[in-house]
């Protein structure tokens, strides 16, 4: 069965992505009968060499996105992984020859089919009269001894897009942009890994890969890698790409040592959601670094795709101040990421938190009577919290996610660990405020936030109102900010009802004489008569499962 794909037809889906591109973007043009897409002022680039690039499509972005001023000229785009016909790629040679170029540039990614067909339109071309060249772009560093057709062209190709275009901009001529270009993808290297397959649309994936293992070293069209692997860790996972693609026995190694100064790239293959993909990004700065090498440029994200493969591609590229200036320079192209023209390396990360409220902080009264109490209070709601843990996530899985006993159990053993470490303040403003900070750090979730919200508030008329009145002033400014920022209302069934019921009762303390024991019971009782209703996953108005 082949997988779901949000495409209007199979056999047009190619045309209709490259369309939707140039749709929106106004610096495009499509060339008539091609699937062709080129930059719609070729006319101002009268006198400069042109590049065109290209290749299967489904590895989005590239490579039209990277059609714009300061890079590519044009892009010649196949079928789903499979290489543009001869007749669009002799098309957009004359396209940009007709403009004024001065010589067109085609640089293609080292695969059986793109050499054939962008190599026969050249030399088409050249009968006609056209000066084209061709560069052969292979960066893959999986195979540790090279096979006749040599490295497979990988993400790296983007880069030397971006070389080749700084230097056309700056109106380079043809033989010296092979010659640098040629230079820069000696000294370049990727490799990609995969949790996951593709499917090209209408088929079924490209390969199997079991849930407990993935792929090292694999091409941009689902091609076997060379080695599988355990699943691992992030840091793990980079660690072992390093290894690989720097080892020296390794024929495609890329020469990167201590004291290297490297442009990374941490390619999304297409389906590894942001959050990985930073941390990826994370593991592959820290274990660069960790080996001294300097990382004078990082490009994090989706460059070089293969369709919905959940996976990556680490890029490193040698760097020296002259490369660096090109890989800068401007560019138009909606592809290209904004990168910063400063090293990595080097950069302060983080600066420190304010460790005290402007003013100063008020001294904090610990130990006493008041303190003991409050141990042993807090120490006996912690281990009801902890005893009910179960239970509560049975209930929450009946309106929710079946977490609810989990987090509050978090929340009690932080409390536990910090009542550990020290009694707990003696002042009930400072006990409450200390509570809140403790549970918006440790216990996570709307509960946390909440909870956090109510002790805030509640902590601030236990600072000026005397007596036991100061409780009813507390517990009233708590129900206060939860309804203002929870959006919750008494009646709507969610956890602020039932301390909205206890807070009621105690209004009683404001009463002369009013016996505390017998306020505290009632609101006990009362707050346990209610039932959660509204919340992060049920409407108010939806009835409550059985």
């Amino acid at each position: 069965m082949s997988a779901k794909k949000l495409v209007n037809s199979v056999t047009g889906c190619a045309d209709d992505a490259l369309a939707g591109l140039v749709a929106c973007n106004p610096g495009l043009q499509l060339l008539q009968g091609h699937r062709v897409a080129l930059r719609s002022d070729l006319e101002s680039l009268k006198g400069r060499v042109a590049l065109l690039s290209g290749g299967g499509s489904g590895h989005e972005p590239a490579h039209a996105g990277f059609i714009g001023k300061g890079m590519l000229t044009g892009v010649i785009a196949g079928a789903v992984f499979a290489s543009p016909a001869v007749g669009s790629i002799l098309a957009a040679i004359r396209a940009v020859a007709q403009a004024g170029t001065a010589g067109t540039l085609l640089i293609v990614k080292n695969y059986t089919g793109d050499r054939l067909n962008f190599g026969l339109a050249r030399e088409q071309a050249c009968a006609e009269g056209i000066p084209v060249e061709m560069v052969v772009i292979g960066d893959d560093s999986a195979f540790t001894s090279l096979k006749k057709a040599g490295r497979r062209g990988l993400c790296g190709t983007v880069l030397i897009h971006k070389v080749a275009g700084a230097l056309a901009e700056a109106g380079v001529g043809l033989e010296e942009i092979i010659q640098r270009v040629s230079t820069v993808a000696a000294t370049m290297g990727t490799l990609g890994a995969s949790l996951s397959s593709c499917s090209v649309p209408g088929s079924r994936p490209t390969f199997q890969l079991p849930a407990e293992e993935m792929e090292l070293g694999l091409g941009i069209h689902g091609e076997a890698g060379v080695q599988r692997l355990k699943m691992a860790t992030a840091d793990e996972v980079v660690k072992t790409m390093l290894d690989h693609m720097t080892n020296p026995s390794n024929e495609s190694h890329v020469s990167v040592t201590a004291g290297s100064s490297v442009v990374l790239v941490v390619n999304n293959l297409g389906g590894l959601s942001f959050l990985e993909l930073g941390i990826m990004a994370d593991a592959a700065v820290r274990c660069l670094e960790a080996r001294g090498v300097k990382i004078a440029r990082a490009l994090v994200g989706t460059f070089m795709s293969a369709l919905e493969m959940a996976g990556i591609s680490l890029t490193l590229l040698l760097a020296d101040d002259a490369l660096l200036k090109l890989i800068d320079a401007d560019t138009t192209a909606s592809a290209w990421p904004r990168v910063a023209s400063v090293p990595v390396t080097g950069r302060a990360r983080s600066r420190a938190a304010p460790t005290e409220q402007p003013g100063g902080a008020k001294p904090i009264a610990t130990g006493g009577a008041a303190s003991q109490r409050a141990t042993l209070i807090l120490q006996r709601v912690c281990s009801a919290l902890l005893g009910l843990e179960e239970y509560l996530n049975e209930l929450d899985r009946a309106a929710g996610d079946g977490d609810c006993g989990t987090t509050h159990s978090r929340a009690a053993r932080a409390i536990q660990q910090w009542l550990e470490e020290g009694p707990p303040p003696s002042r009930p403003d400072q006990l409450l405020s200390a509570l809140s900070q403790l549970l918006l750090e440790k216990m996570g979730g709307s509960s946390g936030a909440l909870y956090g919200l109510f002790l805030t508030a509640a902590a601030q008329p236990l600072k000026t109102t005397p007596g036991l009145s100061a409780w009813t002033a507390a517990m009233d400014a708590g129900l206060e900010a939860m309804q203002r920022y929870g959006k919750a209302a008494p009646g709507d069934r969610t956890m602020l009802d039932s301390l909205w019921a206890a807070g009621q009762e105690l209004h009683a303390l404001k009463t002369p004489g009013a016996n505390l024991e017998q306020v505290l019971s009632k609101a006990v009782q009362v707050s346990g008569s209610t039932k959660p209703k509204a919340g992060r996953l049920r409407q108010p108005q939806e009835p409550l499962r059985p």
